[in-house]
Protein backbone atom coordinates (compact mmCIF):
# COMPACT_ATOMS: atom_id res chain seq x y z
CA UNK A 1 0.00 0.00 0.00
CA UNK A 2 1.24 3.71 -0.58
CA UNK A 3 0.11 6.85 -0.09
CA UNK A 4 1.73 8.73 -2.79
CA UNK A 5 -0.44 10.53 -5.47
CA UNK A 6 -2.41 7.84 -7.84
CA UNK A 7 -0.73 9.71 -10.84
CA UNK A 8 2.91 9.21 -9.33
CA UNK A 9 2.74 5.97 -8.80
CA UNK A 10 3.77 3.00 -11.22
CA UNK A 11 6.04 4.70 -13.61
CA UNK A 12 5.60 5.43 -16.76
CA UNK A 13 2.50 3.04 -17.19
CA UNK A 14 -0.52 2.56 -15.70
CA UNK A 15 -1.55 0.05 -13.42
CA UNK A 16 -4.49 -2.13 -13.28
CA UNK A 17 -6.02 -0.06 -10.30
CA UNK A 18 -6.09 2.70 -12.47
CA UNK A 19 -7.04 1.66 -16.11
CA UNK A 20 -9.82 0.12 -13.89
CA UNK A 21 -10.93 4.19 -12.56
CA UNK A 22 -10.81 5.47 -16.04
CA UNK A 23 -13.35 2.78 -17.69
CA UNK A 24 -15.36 2.82 -14.29
CA UNK A 25 -15.22 6.66 -14.06
CA UNK A 26 -16.38 6.60 -18.08
CA UNK A 27 -19.21 3.94 -17.47
CA UNK A 28 -20.05 6.04 -14.22
CA UNK A 29 -20.38 8.92 -16.89
CA UNK A 30 -23.42 7.31 -18.85
CA UNK A 31 -26.92 7.12 -19.68
CA UNK A 32 -26.99 3.50 -19.20
CA UNK A 33 -25.29 3.78 -15.32
CA UNK A 34 -27.97 6.43 -14.75
CA UNK A 35 -30.68 4.13 -15.71
CA UNK A 36 -29.30 1.29 -13.74
CA UNK A 37 -28.87 3.62 -10.25
CA UNK A 38 -32.93 4.97 -11.18
CA UNK A 39 -33.75 0.80 -11.28
CA UNK A 40 -31.81 0.64 -8.02
CA UNK A 41 -33.51 3.40 -5.88
CA UNK A 42 -36.83 2.15 -7.23
CA UNK A 43 -35.91 -0.87 -6.53
CA UNK A 44 -34.86 -0.35 -2.98
CA UNK A 45 -38.60 1.71 -2.65
CA UNK A 46 -40.45 -0.97 -4.21
CA UNK A 47 -38.57 -3.41 -1.33
CA UNK A 48 -39.93 -0.63 1.73
CA UNK A 49 -43.45 -0.51 -0.36
CA UNK A 50 -44.58 -3.57 -0.69
CA UNK A 51 -43.74 -5.07 2.96
CA UNK A 52 -41.34 -7.67 1.76
CA UNK A 53 -38.96 -9.28 4.72
CA UNK A 54 -36.67 -7.16 6.38
CA UNK A 55 -33.95 -9.97 4.76
CA UNK A 56 -34.62 -7.64 1.23
CA UNK A 57 -34.54 -4.87 2.92
CA UNK A 58 -31.39 -5.58 3.81
CA UNK A 59 -30.10 -6.45 0.82
CA UNK A 60 -31.37 -3.60 -1.23
CA UNK A 61 -30.15 -1.39 1.21
CA UNK A 62 -26.28 -3.28 0.89
CA UNK A 63 -26.36 -2.79 -2.75
CA UNK A 64 -26.66 0.91 -2.63
CA UNK A 65 -24.12 1.21 -0.05
CA UNK A 66 -21.46 -1.36 -1.90
CA UNK A 67 -22.36 0.26 -5.08
CA UNK A 68 -21.56 3.64 -3.05
CA UNK A 69 -18.45 3.06 -2.10
CA UNK A 70 -17.18 1.49 -5.13
CA UNK A 71 -18.02 4.63 -7.19
CA UNK A 72 -16.11 7.09 -4.63
CA UNK A 73 -13.03 5.20 -4.82
CA UNK A 74 -13.06 4.79 -8.68
CA UNK A 75 -14.35 8.69 -8.91
CA UNK A 76 -11.88 9.88 -6.76
CA UNK A 77 -8.72 8.10 -7.94
CA UNK A 78 -9.83 9.92 -11.72
CA UNK A 79 -10.36 12.84 -9.87
CA UNK A 80 -6.84 12.65 -8.15
CA UNK A 81 -5.33 12.10 -11.66
CA UNK A 82 -6.71 14.97 -13.28
CA UNK A 83 -6.03 17.54 -10.48
CA UNK A 84 -2.76 16.02 -11.31
CA UNK A 85 -2.40 16.39 -15.07
CA UNK A 86 -3.73 20.12 -14.57
CA UNK A 87 -1.73 20.98 -12.24
CA UNK A 88 1.24 19.43 -14.44
CA UNK A 89 -0.11 21.40 -17.52
CA UNK A 90 0.53 24.67 -15.65
CA UNK A 91 3.88 23.91 -14.66
CA UNK A 92 4.54 23.44 -18.17
CA UNK A 93 2.85 26.72 -19.49
CA UNK A 94 4.39 28.66 -16.58
CA UNK A 95 7.76 26.95 -17.79
CA UNK A 96 7.09 28.12 -21.28
CA UNK A 97 5.96 31.36 -20.38
CA UNK A 98 9.24 32.08 -18.45
CA UNK A 99 11.57 30.76 -21.26
CA UNK A 100 9.69 33.00 -23.90
CA UNK A 101 10.55 35.96 -21.80
CA UNK A 102 14.19 34.62 -21.98
CA UNK A 103 14.08 34.31 -25.83
CA UNK A 104 14.17 30.13 -25.72
CA UNK A 105 11.54 29.64 -27.73
CA UNK A 106 12.39 27.00 -29.29
CA UNK A 107 12.29 25.16 -25.81
CA UNK A 108 9.02 27.00 -24.85
CA UNK A 109 7.60 25.14 -28.19
CA UNK A 110 8.87 22.17 -27.18
CA UNK A 111 7.26 22.03 -23.30
CA UNK A 112 4.16 23.21 -24.54
CA UNK A 113 3.97 20.24 -26.64
CA UNK A 114 4.77 18.13 -24.05
CA UNK A 115 1.72 19.65 -21.90
CA UNK A 116 -0.54 18.88 -25.28
CA UNK A 117 -2.26 15.51 -24.43
CA UNK A 118 -0.36 14.78 -21.06
CA UNK A 119 -3.52 13.38 -19.35
CA UNK A 120 -3.15 10.75 -21.40
CA UNK A 121 -0.06 9.62 -19.86
CA UNK A 122 -1.52 9.78 -16.37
Amino acid sequence: MTLRHPAERGGARRGWFARFAEVGSNLTASPLFFTFCLLLVAAFIAVHVAGLSLDWQHVAGDAMGALTLLLLALLKNAERRAEHAIQRKLDALATALRLQWTGEQDQARRCLEEAIGMEEQL
